[in-house]
């Protein structure tokens, strides 16, 4: 009894050791190395902390209208060349060549849209720089403006100023330029707005500003993003003090 309880052993633990390895043939072996599984819901945007205020200039990622964007009548490309920039740029110009380029990677920029985001993100951006908010200023911001706003803050914060700002009108923002280095798009706007800004000491006394004038003020900021990104926002990438 004892020798054919030892070959029924032997031939069960052998079928054992055969099916682990095929198992292990099919399915593969963890490493530790492995990558999450693929989520096509977070894939989309990335995770931004809760109650973050984000800006996203319009595109494909988060325009209502991109499921309507395979139909030839409602894309950009389907307008006659002479008109697609109406509004934005003189037909045969550097800068509607520009925009072409970029429609030539994504198909469904939309150029009005795209500066209805870029005034909503400079009135955003102005608010959070002057009040501190390095939340806002980050999910808005490339690496390097942010450095530059955030050492003016922390520069601000050590001498006790504070900023008070307020908008009164953005009275335009136009594109001015417009360039494609391989996917990355890079879009120049120049504002013009009325602000009421003045910077006070901590002893409440006015440095800076006025608190009861209206300043015309002009801006002219960069906005970039990477066409081939999940990533739907665009960010501040420069900014200059236009004339």
């Amino acid at each position: 009894m004892e020798d054919v309880f030892d070959i029924y052993t032997i031939i069960f633990l052998a079928l054992a050791v055969f099916i682990f390895l095929r198992l292990r043939s099919v399915l593969g072996q963890r490493t530790g190395r492995e990558r999450p599984p693929y989520d096509p819901f977070t894939a989309r945007e990335p995770a931004r902390p809760a109650g973050e205020n984000v800006v996203a200039l319009p595109n494909r990622a988060n325009d209502p209208a991109a499921a309507k964007a395979d139909k030839p009548a409602d894309s950009e490309t389907a307008k006659p060349s002479g008109d697609r920039w109406k509004g934005i740029a003189e037909a045969g110009s550097p800068l509607a060549a520009a925009l072409d380029s970029v429609v030539g990677v994504d198909r469904n920029f939309d150029a009005a849209q795209f500066l209805a985001g870029a005034r909503a993100a400079y009135e955003m951006i102005v608010n959070a720089y002057a009040e501190g908010d390095r939340r806002s200023l980050k999910s808005l911001l490339s690496r390097e403006v942010y450095d530059g706003f955030e050492a003016a803050i922390v520069d601000r914060e050590k001498r006790g100023d504070v900023v008070e700002s307020r908008f009164v009108a953005i009275d335009n923002a136009e594109i001015t330029a417009a360039e494609l280095r391989g996917r990355v798009a890079q879009l120049t706007v120049r504002f013009l707005s009325k602000l009421v800004s003045v910077t006070r000491n901590k002893a409440g006394e006015v440095i800076d500003g006025n608190a009861d004038k209206v300043t015309d003020v002009t801006d002219v900021w960069t906005f970039a993003r990477d066409l081939g990104s999940r990533d739907p926002n665009w960010k501040l990438v420069a900014t200059e003090a236009g004339q």
